[in-house]
């Protein structure tokens, strides 16, 4: 095994709550380059994120997924609201399908889309975009931690890298690698990390992506574990296998101490 050592991070849900920056950049994406009849842009929309958007935050995997949630709560007619999103939820992939079939839409335009987003605002304001990310502190101690200790860190997210290592810079974070979407699944950049490092560790706030990695024989050695503080849904914490535990911010520190 090598001996080099690092220890992998999801991004959004773990290093910092990016839930402001997604409403308020998909909301964005929406009025500036969706085109869509069926939404009313109303300036307030800015100010706050709706509950529905949170409570259905946790059935996301990727960025694209957003923009269709903000297009559906903002709708003119029969909009997607907290007393109807169950029925939304049940079928969460299949009503992200059906959206984008009913609008002709491609979900990687869509994901371009939010990209552009994110560029016109890094170009207008990039302070007050940075500041749409609250980052969890503990967590980036915890890194700088692990740099003390000589272990190399790296973050595996579904945002795009460019935008996920803008926000690392301003918090003095320099991981060893950061993957974002463009590089394919996070269970294929954790095999190809496997062959060059002993991972020590990947902590993740989305249940299926541990439960892939732990199922995978490529990859089912390495140390899962699912961010308590993250976009869990409510059903997440039940009946986790052995392989993946439960990780609270205050248990950090016992997690420093093993990695000798």
């Amino acid at each position: 095994m090598s001996s080099q050592k690092i220890f992998l991070f999801d991004f959004d849900g773990v290093i910092v709550d990016g839930m402001q920056e997604y409403w308020h950049s998909s909301l964005l994406a929406c009025e500036r380059y969706l085109n869509s009849p069926k939404i009313t842009i109303d300036q307030k929309l800015y100010q706050g994120v709706p509950n529905s958007f949170k409570e259905i935050r946790p059935w996301v995997k990727y960025g694209w997924e957003m923009i269709l949630i903000v297009h559906e709560i903002i709708k003119t007619e029969n909009p997607l609201k907290s007393d109807n999103k169950d029925d939304f939820i049940n079928n969460y992939h299949q009503n992200c399908q059906r959206i984008l079939n009913e609008n002709s839409w491609i979900a990687e335009d869509i994901q371009k889309m939010l990209d552009k987003s994110r560029n016109y605002q890094i170009d207008k304001d990039f302070k007050s975009w940075v500041n749409l990310h609250k980052p969890f502190f503990e967590i980036i101690n915890f890194m700088k931690e692990l740099s003390k200790r000589g272990i190399k860190t790296g973050v595996i997210t579904t945002k795009g890298k460019i935008f996920a290592e803008k926000i690392l810079k301003q918090l003095n974070i320099f991981p060893e690698f950061i993957f974002g979407y463009e590089s394919g699944t996070k269970i294929k950049i954790a095999e190809k990390l496997t062959q060059t490092y002993e991972i020590l560790g990947f902590i993740e706030d989305r249940k299926k992506t541990l439960i892939d990695i732990k199922q995978n024989s490529e990859t089912s050695h390495i140390p899962c574990f699912l961010a308590d503080w993250g976009y869990l849904k409510e059903s997440d914490k039940n009946k986790l296998s052995n392989e993946i535990k439960l990780l609270k911010l205050g248990n950090l520190g016992e997690l420093v101490a093993i990695q000798r």
